[in-house]
């Protein structure tokens, strides 16, 4: 053991004073490669939505006949909404009918909370609960009407990311670049119940919704 320890010693002195005499000067610098840093991505949990609506509206019958009113429109809806966090979020919407069909012109605006749950990377699922003013202009070219009514409204949904956002950076929120929750183009349809037997008609009001979303 004595004998193997002097040997290491004896190693030891000589290789210092090979290095001592060169300087250093022949020993190679030592390069650590360093990954390269990902950039954060911080995107502002906003969106907007433009796009088409259809509505079907059921109400009472007319004095000559025994059957229900029923009206089917089209038009325009535009939403846009703030994400809290992966689970919540808050959105505003107004739409509006067009055109001259049987009688009912319709119109609706209100906010909504926004419960959601990503159920895929490009996908989301909610539901909309929430308060609204909603009207419907009735006319068939003898009688016509005005009805307005504020009160609850409720939905539900599906979100669709359209991107493929991989290696674009670390985003700054665990839950963005899951579902429809981050900087990208994407698509949404969904169904709403605005009136239930409202009105001296009765009447009853679901609409259908799809359109173009931009997330920020």
């Amino acid at each position: 053991m004595r004998k193997k320890t002097l040997v290491s010693f004896a190693a030891f002195l000589a290789l210092s004073s090979l290095l001592h005499a060169g300087g250093g000067k022949n020993i190679l610098p030592v390069t650590i490669p360093v990954a390269p840093i990902a950039d954060p991505i911080s995107p502002i949990p906003f969106y907007i939505g433009l796009g088409a609506m259809a509505s079907f509206i059921d109400r009472d019958p007319c004095p000559c006949s025994n059957d229900d009113l029923a009206d089917h429109r089209y038009g325009m809806v535009l939403r846009a909404g703030y994400d809290f966090n992966p689970y919540f979020g808050i959105e505003v919407r107004g739409l509006k009918t067009f055109g001259d069909d049987l009688f009912s012109d319709i119109s609706h605006y209100g906010v909504y909370v926004k419960p959601q749950y990503h159920i895929s990377d490009a996908a989301n699922i909610y539901a909309l609960i929430g308060y609204g003013r909603t009207t419907v202009d009735y006319d068939n070219g003898v009688l016509n009407s005005h009805n307005s009514k504020n009160g609850m409204a409720y939905g539900v949904g599906l979100e669709y990311d359209l991107s493929a956002d991989e290696s674009l950076g670390t985003y700054s929120r665990p839950f963005d670049g899951q579902g429809d929750q981050e900087t990208s183009w994407g698509l949404w349809v969904d169904f709403q119940h605005l009136l239930n037997d409202e009105f001296p008609m009765h009447t009853d009001l679901n609409v259908i919704t799809a359109g173009v979303t931009y997330d920020f």
